[in-house]
């Protein structure tokens, strides 16, 4: 079960190996991006949203085909917070509304029981496989960047409390194991925990970075996908033998890995000049969908010296054109995600038209260890915002990129911290493209989904009324009237994470001083899953740039 945007729309598909089958399972309107399979392999899980706005239910259809029906019987619309699809029809299913976070156990005939509920955000995680355990992540501390771990008997009692991520029980019946992830100095350490001894044993990787693990389908060993420094490796972890093995994987980005019995491993991986593929490592199973598209170059690693340390770049170059060129500053959402070696087509249709483009994993970004991710936390987007002026700088010094042509851009977070660093850097930039932006901290948080809403009390220390200074101190729209670059803004009319409302304003803003902006709004939610409506943007951004820029003069 997969994710594809081969119809024209990120839409689910089912592959059936033993009669070579691809189906292709929904048709939603705006796109279906969350899919889960059920062990028995009858039924597969997908979620409905109304439009884009995340706010729906989980539906189930039979493997082979038929009509879609409501998973859970007895609940109305919620925004999901996690779903591990256990045995003989049990399932454990996260559910969110204004009033709260509910974790409950739902039963073959389609009806729940609650474990769980906080007012704080929670994450259902798995179920063991005799059912008698569930483990939950929670932020009732009041900080959703450090949750808690909460191991429940399906009775609701507490078994135990514990620190960092769970990932999950051991895939073998009558081992109730639970892998987790935990903080260790400025790293994620694996750990093997029993719940019902307490007894932990460590499988000290000392792997600097982000890590990913999984089971192996016998129980025996561990899957360990390692991001650090934009690019992946992957390991096998004997656990009896405590060894660690480098899998026979390209430099590249392994994404979506998986353990197939009799342990080979599947995944998907791309590197910046090659887009994204499934693979497998000991096999041939001759994937759906499999292609050879044309490749574009790879990226350049640079390293930039900035106020918090060495900061970590990706430099795209065109084929075309001579230094100093013109140049896309592209920033990556989140924030706690980062740019890795990895296929964007939208790096590549830029570089295409001519343009370099700089991608950057500032302070915030994943992939160098907890102190870089969490650094932002100092003074949110302002940190950031350093890092990109320090990579800017070097670009210009170097002369590979031209200061009259400068383009700031980004999704999400990159989207926020574009619109801020036009008002708050306004000589730096020639124009912005800032796409489901946040432009004013306090009026999103307001109309945000509650999981937006405790993500911003983590990152302020508090509500906008609590804390307005720091709200303020943070906004794009504080800012609005020093920003003297062309603007344009890209909005999705049903996002619950960054709303439309807020968005607007502050475009009416730079508007009645006279600048030039352009606002295009999305008949959707916070990201753009048709293909047609994703190259429609990317065409109207090119051109409002192409306006503003001239290859030959510079600023026009």
């Amino acid at each position: 079960m997969f994710v594809s945007d081969r119809s024209g729309n990120a839409q689910v598909y089912c592959w059936d190996r033993t009669v070579g089958t691809l189906r292709q399972v929904t048709d939603h309107p705006s796109g279906a991006q969350r899919c889960a399979i059920e062990a028995s392999g009858e039924a597969v899980w997908w979620f409905a949203d109304t439009n884009g706005d995340e706010h729906g239910q989980w539906m189930r259809q039979p493997f082979a085909g038929g009509s879609d029906e409501p998973a859970v019987r007895d609940l109305a619309s919620y925004w999901p917070a996690g779903l591990a699809l256990g045995l003989r029809g049990h399932n454990l299913l996260g559910h969110s509304t204004e009033r709260g976070t509910d974790v409950s156990l739902v039963l073959p005939d389609g009806t729940s029981q609650r474990l769980y509920r906080h007012e704080e955000p929670a994450h259902a995680v798995d179920l063991s496989r005799d059912l008698a355990l569930a483990v939950i992540a929670h932020s009732e501390r009041g900080d959703l960047w450090q949750p808690g771990i909460r191991v429940l008997a399906t009775d609701g009692l507490a078994i135990a409390e514990l620190e960092g991520e769970a990932v999950g029980f051991s895939p073998m019946l009558g081992d109730n194991r639970l892998l987790l992830l935990q903080p260790r100095e400025d790293r994620w350490e694996p750990v093997v925990y029993e719940p019902h001894t307490g007894e932990r044993t460590s499988l000290d990787l000392e792997l600097p970075g982000e890590i990913s693990v999984e089971w192996s389908q016998d129980a025996t060993s561990i899957l360990v996908v390692h991001d650090h420094h934009a690019r992946s490796e992957a390991f096998r972890y004997d656990l009896a033998a405590r060894e660690l093995t480098r899998l026979q994987i390209p430099h590249g980005t392994i994404e979506n890995a998986r353990t197939r019995p009799g342990g080979d491993v599947w995944f998907q991986w791309s590197d910046s000049a090659n887009p994204s593929v499934f693979r497998a490592l000991d096999s041939d199973p001759q994937f759906p969908l499999a292609g050879h598209p044309p490749q574009t170059a790879l990226a350049t690693e640079i390293w930039v010296d900035g106020p918090g340390g060495s900061v970590h770049a990706l430099l795209s170059l065109p084929r075309t054109g001579v230094q100093p060129h013109p140049a896309v500053f592209l920033l990556h959402g989140g924030p706690d995600e980062h740019d890795q070696d990895a296929f964007d087509p939208e790096v590549a249709a830029w570089t295409d038209e001519g343009f370099a483009v700089v991608r950057i994993n500032y302070r915030g970004s994943t992939g160098y260890g907890r102190a870089w991710t969490e650094a932002l936390r100092r003074r949110v987007g302002h940190t950031e915002l350093e890092d990109i002026t320090a990579v800017r700088q070097w670009a210009v010094d170097q002369a590979i990129v031209d200061p009259a042509r400068l383009i700031l851009a980004g999704w999400s977070w990159g989207g926020y911290l574009t619109l801020l660093g036009l008002g708050t850097r306004p000589g730096d930039w020639t124009l912005g493209l800032a796409g489901a932006p946040v432009a004013d901290c306090a009026a999103a948080h307001r109309q945000a989904m509650d999981d937006i809403k405790a993500l911003d009390r983590s990152l302020f220390g508090g509500t906008p009324d609590e804390v307005p200074d720091l709200y303020r101190d943070s906004s794009p729209i504080t800012y609005v009237d020093a920003v003297r670059a062309p603007v344009f803004v890209c909005a999705g009319i049903n996002d619950a994470r960054c709303p439309i409302d807020q968005a607007r304003d502050y475009t009416n803003r730079l508007r009645d001083r006279g600048l030039p902006v352009e606002f295009h709004a999305i008949d959707g939610g916070h990201s753009v899953t048709a293909v047609e409506e994703r190259v429609a943007v990317f065409r109207r951004q090119l051109e409002f740039s192409r306006k503003y820029i001239d290859d030959r003069r510079g600023l026009s």
